[in-house]
């Protein structure tokens, strides 16, 4: 998660550092594109990225090798890169938020994926989905929820998308107090 991470411990996150590279860099450490050689990386909230850390990704992605924070000797690297952001990366170009080239580079494919406000067809699965998972992770037997409760959850907008419907189903699995999800657990 980019947005989730200072500048500076973003671009080690992402391609490693050196032992004394900074402050408490005791020992070297291999960055996310390091560890993913050969396979794929996800790198989400890609709206996020500081404009500094932008240049070093895009060159990565040109020349396909990162250099670890501190040192000058590159690395060559195989990774299948796949991006998210709930940002408008238009806007934030046209406000000099993030660089087009990048842009660009990021779009090779794209898959525009709407709100679940939009796309209500999938919300019953999840919620099935989610009390199964947070049913077995809390060790809760959970049979299903009510047909009241499930309309109040297909009229929510979801402005926080299947995070917030993850949250709104996993609260009721832990505080309801019946096998079954019930309007009051919302």
């Amino acid at each position: 998660n980019c947005a989730a991470l200072s500048e500076s411990i973003l671009e080690s996150e992402l391609f490693g550092h050196e032992k004394g590279a900074f402050t408490g860099a005791d020992r070297a450490r291999e960055g996310r594109f390091e560890s993913a050689n050969s396979g794929t990386l996800f790198l989400d909230e890609v709206g996020d990225i500081p404009l500094t850390t932008q240049v070093k990704l895009l060159r990565v992605i040109e020349n396909r090798e990162i250099t670890r924070v501190g040192t000058n000797d590159p690395r060559t690297i195989n990774v299948r890169l796949i991006a998210a952001t709930n940002r408008n990366l238009r806007d934030l170009i046209d406000e000099n938020h993030f660089r087009e080239d990048l842009y660009f580079r990021f779009k090779v494919v794209s898959i525009d994926l709407p709100p679940l406000r939009e796309r209500r067809e999938d919300i019953p699965l999840m919620i099935n989905a989610f009390i199964r998972d947070y049913g077995t992770e809390h060790s809760r037997a959970i049979a299903g929820i009510t047909p009241e409760a499930r309309k109040i959850l297909l009229r929510h907008d979801w402005p926080g998308n299947v995070r917030e419907l993850k949250n709104c189903i996993e609260s009721m699995v832990v505080i309801t107090k019946n096998e079954v999800l019930e309007v009051e657990d919302i």
